[in-house]
């Protein structure tokens, strides 16, 4: 990393929101190098290669995803997610028509023709999020409104966040999603739970469903969105130390962990632990893809996205697309929006970091999410006839 990308945590911690620093600057512009930081952090100042010679591997081949076992299911979630987005229009928060919230990769298949449920929810599905690197370490500041959460209900359906270590490995964070499953009271009838996992969540879920099965029968289903399924080759010259400066972040709680948050995220040990990992067959796995355009990539995570552009140009400044697939699934869809936009609403509280470094930030969340419940609580039904 520059010794000019980082700012001493004294002076982030001295000023409020709304006051300026000794050069007139508004304190958004103090934050610009602390954002600069993050980014280095989460997508590793390295150099090429990305990819390092290495024969310590499991034997690799990159082919069509329904060879892995993936059903391409986009035709019928774009149909659900246009007619989610018409129907609650301009109203919610970041709209955008449907045709540019989607991209359309290769041959796309056709929608079903078939009718969209847009009322109350029948299962009441429960979104269990489980968030990326470092989520603990800012989300306070982030200033979430629930927003999400309250659109949601409106449909009976719910939402909450699974806490877990930012800095941790996924094998510590899947044992706490175990603790938060079984916490929770027993649901009567079928299972509800669908768990999110966003970048380093998706892993940890697939290690939390598969070393822990007394969960599986609480959950419904898995879905990975912009998840760290095969890993992120940005992860390969990253250190620990370097994420760990996500801890200077304005208002941070995070803790240390166990530190193994970047190594968790290397592809040679994400494929290694799908090797030796085959996942339970009793949950059904579904795939949310990030695929901007790339005018549609913040600022500040350029950087990311120009050197992961030397493996492959198709990714979403932190994850390949197809590193974000977890075999045997079902494919949601591959969505206009870099690997922030996705789920971190950062533009929504900090008007002048969504004017500069994340200036592409807005996307239609609360629609989105209704979307993605509403197939998974169709798919379930149909599975089980």
């Amino acid at each position: 990393m520059h010794n000019n990308d980082q700012l001493p945590a004294a002076n982030l911690r001295s000023r409020s929101v709304g006051e300026s620093d000794r050069l007139g600057r508004p304190r958004g512009a103090r934050l610009l190098n602390m954002a600069l930081l993050a980014g280095c952090a989460l997508t590793a100042c390295s150099t090429p290669p990305l990819h390092h010679y290495s024969e310590d591997t499991p034997p690799l081949i990159l082919v069509p995803a329904v060879q892995a076992g993936v059903q391409d299911k986009r035709g019928r979630m774009r149909e659900i997610f246009c007619q989610v987005l018409e129907a609650r229009g301009p109203a919610l928060p970041d709209y955008r028509p449907c045709e540019e919230a989607l991209t359309r990769v290769g041959v796309e298949p056709a929608g079903t023709g078939k009718t969209v449920e847009l009322g109350a929810s029948e299962r009441r599905l429960i979104a269990a999020v489980i968030p990326g690197v470092g989520w603990d370490c800012f989300s306070d500041w982030l200033d979430l409104k629930g927003s999400v959460a309250a659109h949601l209900g409106q449909f009976g359906f719910d939402q909450l966040i699974i806490k877990v270590d930012g800095l941790s490995s996924s094998a510590h964070n899947a044992r706490q999603i175990r603790d938060a499953i079984m916490a929770m009271p027993p649901q009567e009838g079928k299972a509800r739970l669908v768990l999110f996992g966003y970048s380093k969540g998706a892993p940890d879920i697939l290690e939390a469903v598969t070393s822990y099965p007394e969960i599986r029968p609480r959950v419904a289903a898995v879905v990975s969105i912009a998840g760290a399924v095969g890993g992120s080759p940005l992860a390969n010259d990253a250190e620990e130390s370097q994420l760990a400066l996500l801890r200077h972040w304005p208002g941070a709680k995070c803790s240390p962990g166990d530190g193994g948050a970047v190594e968790s995220l290397r592809p040679g040990m994400r494929k290694t632990w799908l090797a030796q990992h085959p996942l339970p067959t009793d949950v059904p796995y579904y795939s949310l893809v990030t695929f901007p355009q790339p005018e549609r990539i913040s600022a500040v995570l350029k950087s990311g996205y120009n050197k992961l552009s030397q493996v492959d140009a198709r990714n979403d400044s932190q994850v390949l697309f197809y590193d974000q697939v977890i075999p045997g699934s079902s494919l949601l869809g591959y969505i206009n929006a870099d690997h922030w936009a996705l789920a971190v609403p950062i533009a929504r509280s900090h008007a002048w970091l969504g004017s500069t470094l994340v200036n592409h930030n807005d996307y239609p969340r609360e629609a989105l999410l209704e979307a993605m419940l509403r197939f998974v609580e169709e798919d379930l039904a149909a599975s089980a006839r």
